[in-house]
């Protein structure tokens, strides 16, 4: 058997790039708590500071928030004053950090490496043994994904999304019957029912949890056109009940999508639309490989999406299940006309614009 020789070049580089994903890694966990504890929010409103300034500003302890602009000045997101010892938040970097920065707030989305890490040793005995891991592994699930649809569906809703379906803003107004499938907590669809009252609104969720907070929301906002029921997503039983259907970041996740897909078909009245909101991406890996996301989408996939689906003995098609694939199981189920549109600022998202 022959030895390869290494080029030391190649060898070199990849070691630099394991050790910039070490970095990488840490700088993520290191943002999640900068977005879950306020931090980032505070120093975008300060003038350079001390770390006990910034720590009294957020009400946090001095020690932990010192450390924490340790690894952020060192992973160049935070500037360092040694004479003053003062940190600043560049402006241009407080536009991608910051809850004010919404739908560019990348830190929002950087509690999902924090999350999935909870999971690791449930998904490594997955891959020894098989089955998946269930949602109610994942603490804060909804929570966290409620907060990254709120600033990227939900705050694009009325302005960018709904008019990607021909009249249906005017159908909304004069008042029609709206169903979203795999709802979560609720934030979509009670916009839609705050924006048109004329119209009547129906969620759908298996998560107790997120049912309680989407009817906690519809009583806040005083809305009386909209209902939610815990219910799966798999057990649809209208028929023709529905003018317009939704689904957000949902069909991808079911256990069998093509049964819903189904349900779907038979709830949606002969001229309604169904809108499918779900990840941009091909369902060969060939064709990922310039995906801006790929890696992080396909982690997300293998410790979330896929193994949920897996625990109920599902498909398990993962996010990245791709346009072929969501195209031949729409017309598996039923539907004719399907059109995809994308939006010219999200980058991750396809909307299927669906009909019978």
């Amino acid at each position: 058997m022959t030895t390869q020789l290494l080029d030391q070049t190649k060898a070199e580089a990849f070691a630099g790039h394991l050790l910039q994903m070490l970095n990488s890694g840490a700088m993520a966990l290191m943002t999640s708590i900068g977005h879950r504890t306020g931090l980032f929010d505070v120093m975008a409103t300060l003038p350079p500071a001390t770390s006990q300034q910034i720590a009294d500003m957020a009400q946090l302890n001095e020690r932990y928030v010192r450390e924490w602009l340790g690894a952020m000045v060192t992973g160049n997101f935070v500037n360092y004053d040694m004479t003053s010892d003062c940190y600043w938040l560049p402006a241009e970097h407080a536009a991608f950090l910051t809850r004010s920065a919404s739908p560019d707030n990348i830190a929002a989305f950087a509690q999902y490496i924090a999350l999935l890490g909870t999971v690791e040793d449930q998904i490594i005995d997955c891959f020894r043994h098989g089955g998946g891991v269930p949602y109610s592994a994942y603490k804060r699930f909804h929570q966290v994904m409620a907060e990254d649809s709120g600033q990227t569906i939900v705050a694009a809703l009325e302005e960018f999304v709904l008019p990607l379906v021909p009249g249906l803003i005017d159908a909304l107004t004069q008042g029609i019957d709206v169903l979203d499938v795999g709802c979560g907590s609720g934030r979509a669809l009670n916009k839609m029912a705050n924006l048109y009252p004329n119209s009547r609104f129906t969620g759908y969720d298996i998560s107790e949890e997120a049912i309680a907070t989407a009817r906690d929301e519809a009583a806040q906002l005083g809305l009386t056109n909209i209902q939610f029921q815990i219910q799966n997503a798999e057990t649809l039983t209208e028929i023709k009940q529905y003018d317009f259907i939704t689904t957000f970041d949902a069909i991808h996740d079911q256990a069998r999508p093509d049964i819903v897909l189904q349900g779907i078909y038979r709830a949606l009245r002969f001229d309604g639309v169904y809108l499918m909101q779900d990840i941009r991406a091909s369902s060969y890996v060939d064709n990922n490989l310039n995906h801006p996301a790929g890696p992080l989408l396909y982690t997300i996939s293998c410790m979330h999406c896929m193994t949920v689906s897996l625990a109920s003995g599902g498909m398990g098609l993962g996010a990245m299940w791709g346009e072929e694939m969501a195209l031949n199981m729409l017309e598996d189920a039923g539907f004719r006309h399907v059109e995809i549109r994308r939006l010219d600022h999200d980058f991750q998202n396809n909307y299927y614009i669906v009909c019978k």
